[in-house]
């Protein structure tokens, strides 16, 4: 059931950035209004992504999580700041500003 809900958040953001991607190509055959939900499906998708793999996270008993959270932050992927504030801090700062 897990990866199923994986596949449909990750379909999601790839249709939502998808549609991003066909309106750069060819902005005035959008409407403002239309634009304006594009990038909203963007945020929300992406958004809902960091909250599973933060739901899933916290799934983990505590001495994975560190371990997870360790090889995370020097993986070189995002800075361990970042990292933190998906997985244990509030979030992903700019996508708390945005959906604030």
């Amino acid at each position: 059931m897990m990866n199923e809900n994986w596949n449909d958040l990750c379909q999601a953001e790839d249709m939502a950035y998808f549609r991003a991607d066909i309106c750069l190509s060819s902005p005035e055959s959008y409407t403002l209004e239309e634009k304006s939900q594009i990038c909203d499906d963007m945020i929300s998708t992406s958004a809902a992504i960091l909250d599973a793999m933060r739901a899933d996270f916290e799934t983990y008993p505590p001495e994975l999580r560190a371990k997870l959270l360790d090889a995370l932050c020097s993986s070189g992927t995002e800075t361990p700041e970042w990292w933190w504030d998906v997985l244990v801090g509030d979030g992903d700062p700019l996508y708390r500003e945005l959906l604030a």
